[in-house]
């Protein structure tokens, strides 16, 4: 098996009483054997790392568990519907590393919110002043806080094509008014929830995607999608090393803003080492150790710092 770029995923482990039915670049999907939870689909984070779409070798020892283990404990926390199930056991084969979720009918939108500009968002308001559609004051810096967290929405495009960046009026074309009100509105308070947890660690919370889908057993909230209805309902991985950009607040006081806790430090080896043609290479030992250091750095000040 192998990504969109012809990295090879490796092979998935066999789990009793699971069928695989899908690998992402990280994560390992399987369906129950048993009908009575077909609704259900067990989620395994690997190890795996990515950077500029490949797959990269050698793994990033523990990072499963450490994102498995900060979803669940962010999870806890939120106050918004999650799609966790709680009740049917995670298989000793992937205890620590996986998690039991309600599928969902997920809406084709990354719901990024961004309260300081870095990554992709700095580049677009160089060009244009304005990130999604979105004008922004003139004179920002780069890992400037912006006057207040803004919803800056992607398309999440199939697997082996790019995200794209759109405008909030693409996201009501493609969930309807209701829905794309609904995921911006529970984007922000999820953000700003998650922000004041992050200072009590002492940690910024840069930019954040999460991704909403419709839980058809919940009848909490009614909408629509798809033919779908049920309840507006948060999937996926969420703020983690992966799906999120953390800062130390002291670092940021200092000026640094470039050294945040998550896989930037790949990046950077591999911006320096490959020029991203042909199959890139191997990562040092070094690189690995301290990528790993990060994530469960972040995992440890969160974890172990805000109750």
């Amino acid at each position: 098996m192998a990504d969109a770029s012809g990295a090879s995923l490796g092979a998935p482990i066999e789990i009793p009483g699971w069928v695989h039915v899908y690998s992402g670049k990280v994560r390992d999907l399987y369906e129950s054997e048993q009908p009575s939870l077909r609704h259900l689909i067990l989620v395994v984070a690997s190890d795996r790392v990515s950077a500029f779409d490949h797959i990269l070798e050698p793994a990033i020892t523990g990072k499963g568990k450490h994102l498995t283990a900060l979803t669940n404990w962010w999870f806890d926390r939120l106050d918004v519907p999650n799609h966790l199930d709680g009740e049917v056991p995670i298989p000793a084969e992937v205890a620590g590393r996986a998690t039991i979720a309600k599928k969902l009918e997920m809406f084709p939108v990354e719901c990024v919110v961004r309260g300081y500009i870095s990554g992709s968002g700095w580049q677009e308001y160089q060009a244009t002043g304005e990130i999604c559609g979105i004008k922004l004051p003139e004179g920002l810096t780069f890992g400037g806080k912006l006057p207040e967290p803004i919803f800056t929405p992607a398309w999440k495009a199939p697997m082996g094509e790019h995200d794209e960046n759109i405008t909030y009026e693409r996201v009501i074309e493609l969930v309807g008014e209701e829905n794309a009100a609904k995921i911006r509105d529970l984007s922000l308070k999820v953000f700003k929830q998650a922000s004041a947890l992050a200072e009590h660690a002492g940690l910024i919370l840069a930019d954040t995607k999460f991704e909403f889908g419709i839980d058809p057993l919940n009848r909490d909230d009614v909408v629509e999608f798809n033919g779908v209805t049920g309840t507006i309902t948060l999937g996926d991985e969420v703020l983690t090393p992966d799906s999120s950009r953390f800062w130390s607040r002291a670092a940021w006081d200092r000026g640094e803003r470039k050294d945040s806790f998550d896989k930037q430090i790949v990046r950077n080896w591999l911006a320096e080492n490959w020029d991203k043609h042909g199959t890139p290479p191997a990562l040092p030992a070094e690189i690995v150790a301290q990528t790993a250091d990060k994530y469960a750095e972040l995992v440890e000040r969160l974890t172990s710092e805000v109750a």
